[in-house]
């Protein structure tokens, strides 16, 4: 891929969105513009961790699976956003899988190469130090539902999330770009299936949630912060 092409999609992410081109330019020397077909897997869980992946273009599917095949949904990150996030605190290999869920074009950036590159541009640690912060924010949210709130809350407060991670606005709602199972719902928060889905019908019943004619799902998510007392 020609270097203009790659300064294109870097700048369409938002930690680089900002910078000079002087400023990317040694991002862009280092850079790989990749193209994944759906279905393909970015990284294996438990391969030598040595890049990190930004996404100009399609969706990714990040999930654990243990010894015996059982997998995690952990989530679905779309354009603009970067992944793994660990890959700046962590050697070894890559924590979970990445499988491609549509047809992807993504920037590979060597972490050996961009910590570098980070350490001569502090505005450029700022911006990422943020994206990061906004993650151990989340997780911190994940954990403290799971310990403060029963399923059913639970659930809805997986749903006002998803609104913001893989939503769109529509009007007084929110559309989820991603059409998740109901299994995935509950492997993302560790609950069965059939809870999901006793308490999506319940939420359905108090147009809370609606699903249009795609099977994508509608939520009125201040509707269910009042729900919660939120």
């Amino acid at each position: 891929m020609k270097h203009e092409d790659i300064v294109k999609r870097l700048t369409k992410v938002p930690v680089f969105k900002e910078l000079s081109t002087e400023e990317l330019d040694p991002i862009v020397k280092i850079a790989q513009a990749r193209f994944y077909k759906h279905k393909m897997f970015v990284f294996m869980q438990d391969d030598p961790l040595d890049r990190v992946f930004f996404i100009h273009s399609g969706k990714i599917k990040i999930y654990k699976a243990d010894l015996t095949g059982k997998e995690q949904l952990i989530s679905v990150i779309e354009p603009g956003e970067m992944f793994p996030h660990a890959g700046f605190f962590r050697k070894g290999n890559y924590p979970a899988y990445a499988e491609v869920l549509e047809d992807a074009q993504l920037i590979a950036i060597p972490i050996d190469g961009f910590e570098k590159i980070l350490i001569s541009y502090p505005e450029l640690c700022i911006k990422l130090f943020k994206v990061l912060g906004e993650k151990i924010v989340d997780l911190q949210a994940r954990l403290e539902a799971q310990v403060l709130h029963n399923t059913y809350e639970q659930i809805l407060l997986l749903l006002i999330r998803l609104c913001k991670s893989n939503g769109e606005k529509a009007g007084d709602l929110f559309k989820l770009t991603t059409q998740f199972t109901n299994r995935e719902l509950a492997n993302m928060i560790g609950t069965s299936r059939e809870s999901v889905s006793r308490t999506i019908t319940q939420v359905k019943k108090k147009s809370l949630v609606f699903q249009d004619e795609d099977g994508f799902y509608l939520i009125n998510r201040e509707a269910l912060k009042q729900e919660l007392f939120i």
